[in-house]
Formats: structure tokens, C-alpha cells, sequence
């Protein structure tokens, strides 16, 4: 493992931690020709989060201080890990999913302005509630990112802004699916192979050499605290062909972040709004990115999980 690998270090991250309390405050900071883009991890919306919702209503799960953090960036791009929808068609998995439409209009109220679908639960309802939650997604005012009819469409980078410069989310599955065929030419998840995804990467670059790409990629193995080395040396490919942040998540842990040719490198930021099943899984962070017309700049935020609910861990106190 390289040595620059480090894990995140949280009293770093004290001063931007501080602000993100105050909404007002970052957006003067940030204002002007300035785009600020905010990624969390993993979003669930069924087991004990289902259960969460029907206790205590879904705009609990939003902290004072994540309600915050979300209100002080343009874009809020969480990883949705699960299909929403009405439609029960359950594949034959381990473990399946399936949230309520009637809930993504509060995801938009509370600042969330794009769900990545490319992961492996997105198709636990089948390709018709992968469809029907893309549509669900759109009618409740977001963007569902890493899906589509057919390969071609769910590969697609999608610009999530043109000012101060073009900004590209890449999304990919870097996992096989479990009993789900490959099948380019039926809806699908994002999920080309790597060289493909590579290919893409180099060609925003070079159409446009001062865009800000972003791979987000749902990869790694489940439950572990490290990348294995070829997530390294496929995310060192990435940003050689000119990626300038990676975001990764799937493995429900926080792992280390690793600065590679002036680029940044999010292994996994762990979940978001989850169920936590172990220890390891209450503690995660999302990315603020900061793009000006002269930089790209990213932070990791902190975050503490109790209860399915996320908050903003300040550096002194991590259960705050």
C-alpha cells in the first residue's frame, strides 16, 4: 500500500466543521463565482431507517447541523442505495431493498439535489423499478445520476453545473451484480468496463481542459477499512487520465484519503443516512468540493450516525 495513503484526520477538518453550523456564514465565504458541491455516502430509505420514518417522520433523519451543512452548498449528491418505488418485483439476493416515493420529496426539501443510482441495490425492485425510480427521482425535482435505458444512457457523465466551469460527475459500478444479467441494451446501472470508463475520464479532458471531473464510484469490498491495491492503482489511472476527485463508497466505512498528482482520492466516505449494523459504520464523512474559475478544492466533513440520523462531528467531541 502506498505510503501517502492517510487516513482522515479530524482535527484537520475543526475550522470547516466550525462553519458548517453556520449556512449563512459559508455562503458569504463562498459567494460569487463559486460552486460548492457537497457528497455524502450511502442513503437508505427501507429496513431500520424504514422503521426510523414511520416513528418519528422522515425529516428527523436530518440534523440541526446536517440541515446546515446541505443548505450551505449549491449541490447535494448522496449515494441512493436502494430503489424507491411501488413496483415489488425483489431479485434473488442477498439483500434487497425497496423505498417509498411518497419520502423523496422531503430529500429535496431538505437540500439534496442528485441521487447516484449507479451501485448494487439500485436494481433490487428489477429494471422496471430502476426506471420507475429514475422517473420518481425527476418528478420529486432531482437528478438520478448513473441510470438509464440502456448502457449508453447510464454511463453518460452528467454536468451538474457550467459555472465558474464545467463540472462532471463520471458514475460507475465497479461491482459485478448478483443474479443480474449484463445487459447493455435494457436498463441498466453504470457499470462499463474500467478501459471505457478510463476513455471517458481522458475524453472530457481533453475536449475541455479546464473542466472539474468527478469519477463517483460504488466499489471495494463491504465491511473493510482499506482500498485494496487495485482500487489504488485503478483510481491513480483515473486521475492520470485527468480526474481531479474521486468519491468512493460501498464498503459502509470511512477509509483512508490519499493526495495523488494534485488530486484527491475519497477511497469510501462510509454511509449517510443508514442503519448502522456495527461500530465501524457510525462514523463517516461527506466531501465539500469548492470550485472557483482558479481552483478546485476539497474538504472532508466529518460525520457521527446514531440512530440513522447523521450529524456533523466536531473535532473535539465526535458524538456531538
Amino acid at each position: 500500500m502506498p505510503r501517502r495513503l492517510t487516513l482522515i484526520t479530524i482535527i484537520a477538518l475543526q475550522s470547516l466543521t466550525a462553519l458548517a453550523g453556520d449556512a449563512d456564514s459559508l455562503r458569504v465565504l463562498f459567494s460569487g463565482d463559486t460552486l460548492r458541491v457537497l457528497f455524502t455516502g450511502d442513503l437508505l430509505l427501507d429496513r431500520g431507517v424504514r422503521a426510523k420514518i414511520d416513528t418519528t417522520g422522515i425529516d428527523a433523519l436530518f440534523s440541526p447541523s446536517i440541515d446546515s451543512l446541505l443548505a450551505a452548498h449549491d449541490l447535494v449528491v448522496p449515494n441512493l442505495e436502494c430503489p424507491v418505488t411501488d413496483i415489488k418485483a425483489p431479485m434473488q439476493k442477498w439483500f434487497i431493498f425497496r423505498g417509498d416515493p411518497i419520502h423523496l420529496p422531503a430529500l429535496r426539501r431538505h437540500g439534496i439535489t442528485h441521487l447516484n443510482l449507479a451501485n448494487n441495490h439500485s436494481i433490487d425492485q428489477g429494471r422496471e423499478g430502476l426506471m420507475d425510480t429514475r422517473d420518481r427521482i425527476l418528478a420529486a425535482g432531482m437528478v438520478p445520476v448513473g441510470a438509464g435505458k440502456d448502457m449508453q444512457e447510464a454511463a453518460r457523465p452528467v454536468l451538474l453545473d457550467s459555472v465558474p466551469r464545467r463540472v462532471w460527475v463520471v458514475p460507475s459500478l465497479r461491482l459485478a451484480l448478483e443474479n443480474y444479467a449484463y445487459l447493455p441494451n435494457r436498463p441498466c446501472v453504470s457499470q462499463e468496463s474500467f478501459s471505457v470508463l478510463l476513455n471517458r475520464v481522458r475524453e472530457l479532458r481533453n475536449s475541455d481542459p479546464r473542466c472539474c471531473i468527478i469519477p463517483v464510484l460504488h466499489w471495494g469490498g463491504e465491511n473493510t477499512m482499506r482500498p485494496i491495491l487495485q482500487q489504488v492503482a485503478e483510481a491513480h489511472r483515473l486521475v492520470e487520465a485527468g480526474a481531479d476527485i474521486i468519491i468512493g463508497h460501498h464498503s459502509h466505512t470511512l477509509q483512508p484519503v490519499e493526495r495523488y498528482k494534485g488530486s484527491t482520492i475519497y477511497y469510501s466516505i462510509g454511509n449517510f443516512i443508514f442503519d448502522a449494523r456495527r461500530p465501524t459504520h457510525n462514523q463517516a464523512c461527506a466531501v465539500s468540493v469548492t470550485i472557483t474559475p482558479d481552483s478546485i478544492h476539497s474538504e472532508a466533513i466529518p460525520i457521527t450516525i446514531r440512530d440513522c440520523v447523521p450529524h456533523v462531528s466536531s473535532p473535539n467531541n465526535p458524538k456531538q
